[in-house]
């Protein structure tokens, strides 16, 4: 067989050179199909078949910053903290000035930190968040992450209330309505004021915001402080937001409970809830729909069926102390 000559060298390598041309663009454009058809598996909740579809990207695309950070998202959503710190770090190398990728990074160390009750982990959450508020100061997400750690950590790992206020007197002028909620957080979490930070909630409310998600996290206020009329109120004025968002579901259910009225509806809502809504970290958990539906079991009469939600949400939650509670209320023997 003959070797080629030098002309024919020097073709072969120009039409190497041309198709090596070709390819990056081809490999980028399906690197980002695949990354918009993952992030359809994991609005859709399906978050082992994102994985898998990101795995597949990122193994052709080793430099390719979205994969890592929505490989990162997903693993967040199954919590495998270890496999999400280590994606999101990929992810903020190969991208050192995105904001948002930062901000996630911090979301997961903290997910790491609590696990493993690290203050040291702690410092870096912290850290995280304040690095995405100074690469975008609007970055609204961030800032309120900041803020929360600010009043949740203790002070030898970073916990300020000076510096939680500051964040939120800086969400307010990029933001009024997130700036009420801020506040409304502050207020309830910070300084023990829950007058105050119902004031600024309402505040929310006459805004009438255009998203849903001020109205569902109003909602959660009035959860929270027991007020079932409220939390109807909020329900309707976000169903003319978002009239086919199934938290809607969960917290018409959550309403029905708490006021001990319509409660076969609000059976069908919670499940409802638990039969079309994703499991998400920044949606009520299927844990807290489980234990809804144990509070209404129980204010039917039926013990032994409320135990089996209680158990079913701890299966889902072992922290929730709520379900624990009372979950060995129901079991304690009778004197």
């Amino acid at each position: 067989m003959k070797t080629p000559s030098g002309v024919a060298k020097r073709t072969i390598l120009a039409v190497l050179l041309a198709l090596a041309g070709l390819s990056a663009p081809r490999l980028q454009a399906d690197a980002l199909g695949a990354i918009e058809s993952a992030q359809h598996q994991f609005n859709a909740g399906n978050y082992a078949a994102a994985i898998a579809t990101l795995q597949a990207t990122a193994s052709q695309n080793a430099s390719n910053a979205m994969a890592a950070y929505w490989l990162g998202r997903s693993y967040y959503e199954i919590l495998d903290y270890d496999s999400a710190t280590a994606q999101l770090e990929k992810a903020v190398s190969l991208e050192p000035k995105n904001s948002l990728y930062h901000q996630w990074l911090g979301r997961a160390d903290g997910g790491k930190a609590d696990r493993d009750r690290s203050f040291s982990l702690a410092k870096k959450v912290k850290k995280e968040f304040q690095q995405a508020v100074s690469l975008d100061p609007s970055n609204v997400a961030a800032r309120r992450d900041l803020e929360e750690y600010c009043l949740d950590a203790p002070w030898i790992a970073g916990g300020s209330k000076s510096e939680a206020l500051d964040q939120v007197n800086a969400i307010a002028v990029l933001d009024s309505v997130q700036g009420h909620l801020a506040r409304a957080f502050y207020y309830r979490e910070g300084l023990k004021k829950p007058g105050d930070a119902e004031s600024e909630i309402r505040q929310v409310l006459s805004a009438k915001p255009h998203s849903a998600d001020p109205y569902f996290e109003v909602a959660n206020f009035f959860e929270i402080q027991n007020k079932p009329a409220d939390i109807q109120a909020v329900v309707q004025s976000a169903s003319e937001v978002a009239p086919n968002d199934p938290r809607l579901a969960f917290y018409r259910g959550v309403a029905g409970v708490l006021a001990n009225a319509n409660l076969p509806v609000a059976d069908e809502n919670l499940k409802a809830y638990l039969a079309s809504a994703p499991e998400r970290s920044d949606w009520p958990s299927h844990a807290a729909a489980r234990k809804w539906l144990g509070r209404l079991y129980e204010a039917q009469g039926k013990p032994a069926e409320a135990a089996e939600q209680y158990r079913a949400a701890l299966r889902l939650e072992p922290k929730n102390k709520d379900a624990r509670k009372r979950l060995e209320r129901l079991e304690k023997p009778s004197p």
